[in-house]
């Protein structure tokens, strides 16, 4: 089965050419190039794109906590770096 999708693109390649891993089957001309004004063209290609690998289930590095835990108590914490799960960014002071 092959896959195809179209790609617009200010650079001119020809048909049979790889870019990017995807080969080129068509070209069409959206706007012509204009050298007088140095203007690039623009060009939408139709490209035969490679089948992605199929996707492993991932399996959660730890158990998620319990976000009620806080709310019950009747106390309101920031969460803490474990609880967002992302980084922390720390501003320098003024």
């Amino acid at each position: 089965m092959m896959l195809t999708k179209t790609v617009r693109s200010r650079f001119s390649h020809e048909p049979g050419e790889k870019v990017e891993g995807c080969t080129i089957l068509e070209r069409k001309v959206i706007i012509p190039p204009n050298p007088a004004e140095r203007r690039l063209g623009v060009y939408d290609y139709l490209v035969e794109v490679p089948p992605a690998p199929p996707e492993k289930p991932r399996a959660n590095k730890k158990a998620p906590l319990p976000k009620a835990s806080a709310a019950e108590r009747g106390t309101f914490t920031r969460a803490t770096p474990d609880e967002m799960g992302s980084v922390i960014r720390r501003l320098p002071p003024r």
